[in-house]
């Protein structure tokens, strides 16, 4: 795995941010306040998302009470082609039906892409839950389906049979290099033409000293995906797990249970605002 800059060396605008409490690069403007406002006093939990989707969480778990610890165990790059698969899907665009979107990172990619190029009119846009429509929102891209769950099995059971519409049934998805094929075997079974393109690949983190440290002073880890599970369990050196471990959802809980951790708190709503909920519920 790829050694990456310790904690000590991160741009300074993200010590910035986390002195002062401004809002992270990834956080939804508008979320909802999370309830009991201090119930997580005295709880020390490590964040291992990537840095900016980090300090939006650090933000959240700051509102009630909570002491952040930032160690990001992923880091976002480009694609293995240099983006080029997406450059070109952006140039045909409108010869889809349909764009799926199944994270934020992913959005943001897509919208660099894009650049000076609006959407097609004709095309639906999907997005897998609220923090990836708000970043579509950002480039001025209105999200017409968001699954009742957020994740990719809600999705493919939300979404319409192609012969709803008088279209080719050409899907674009756009997603992470590494990913559950979940959204396209799926859609394809419902009859629609899918194609796939990475906007990003996760690459896992080896740890600096100061960064192993920091972790092991948490009493608390939450986990928002598979891929930071899997990047927290493959450290050359083990991590000790926190006495309580909260993950986002099911998918990242199963993927938890695959590496042998004990999972306390699976949030209901499969936000970062649900899952600091769920935290807040079982302090309570």
């Amino acid at each position: 795995m790829r050694a990456c800059r310790p904690v000590a060396s991160w741009p300074r605008s993200c010590w910035g941010a986390l002195r002062h409490g401004r809002r992270g690069a990834g956080q939804r403007r508008g979320a909802a306040a999370m309830p009991e406002q201090r119930a997580l006093t005295g709880r020390r939990i490590l964040v291992v998302r990537p840095a900016a989707q980090g300090l939006a969480s650090a933000e959240t778990l700051r509102a009630s009470g909570a002491e952040p610890v930032l160690v990001p165990l992923i880091e976002l790059l480009p694609p293995r082609d240099g983006g080029a698969a997406l450059a070109g899907a952006v140039r045909r665009l409108a010869r889809y039906d349909w764009l799926v979107v199944t994270s934020a990172n992913g959005a943001k990619r897509l919208a660099a892409a894009l650049g000076e190029q609006e959407l097609p009119p004709t095309l639906r846009v999907a997005a897998i839950g609220p923090a990836t429509a708000a970043a579509l929102a950002e480039m001025g891209a209105v999200a017409s389906l968001l699954p009742g769950q957020f994740v990719a099995e809600s999705l493919v059971e939300a979404f319409p049979r192609p012969d709803a519409y008088d279209g080719a049934g050409r899907v674009l998805v756009v997603r992470a290099e590494v990913a559950r094929d979940v959204v396209p075997v799926g859609l394809r079974a419902k009859g629609w033409s899918v194609d796939v393109v990475a906007a990003y690949r996760a690459q896992p983190r080896v740890l600096a000293e100061a960064e192993r440290a920091a972790a092991a002073g948490c009493d608390t880890v939450i986990f928002t995906s598979p891929s930071v599970v899997e990047a927290f369990c493959d450290q050359p050196e083990p991590l000790p797990v926190p006495g309580t471990v909260a993950v986002i959802g099911p998918v990242t809980a199963a993927a938890a249970r695959r590496r042998n951790l004990t999972v306390h708190i699976e949030a209901t709503e499969f936000t970062i605002e649900g899952l600091v909920a769920a935290l807040v519920a079982h302090a309570g």
